[in-house]
């Protein structure tokens, strides 16, 4: 799974980062534009973006602007490039309901902040990025690692 965050505070961005390069490569970009820069750069690719966690405030082109932008270029593409079934997660740390209406239907979750690992690999399952068994091992072995790293 390749995934792109796209946040501007540093330890948000750090943690989610944390989260997801377990499953696969991560990019990262710190505003809307670079984030509409990325995903355009990846589509000429083989191996484009499955995920996108886009932060809702963001500055120069806040999350909902590239939201639009990017979901404009996958419309325009669909017709002859199938491999835009890239999943939007809104990320936010305010619990504005206009800001998650003002997105609805064009983003595939949202995640409130600070992310819960766990809430998180639930959504991964649901959109059938990870599967519930590679989920599983990732959190067993992280368990088994900070046991035998354990001082005695």
């Amino acid at each position: 799974m390749r995934s792109l965050i796209v946040e501007d505070e540093f330890t948000s961005r750090m943690l989610l980062k944390y989260y997801l390069e377990e499953y696969g490569p991560v990019d990262v970009a710190v505003n809307g534009t670079e984030a509409v820069d990325a995903y355009k750069m990846v589509m000429s690719t083989d191996n484009p973006y499955n995920l996108i966690c886009l932060d809702i405030n963001l500055p120069e082109k806040d999350g909902h602007q590239a939201l639009a932008e990017i979901r404009g270029i996958q419309t325009r593409m669909a017709g002859y490039y199938r491999k835009t079934d890239v999943k939007i997660f809104m990320t936010t740390a305010l619990a504005n309901m206009k800001s998650v209406q003002d997105a609805a239907g064009l983003c595939d979750e949202y995640l409130l902040k600070p992310i819960d690992r766990t809430i998180l690999q639930e959504r991964l399952i649901k959109h059938k990025l990870i599967n519930a068994e590679a989920a599983g091992e990732k959190e067993t072995k992280k368990k088994t690692k900070k046991k035998t790293n354990k001082p005695e």
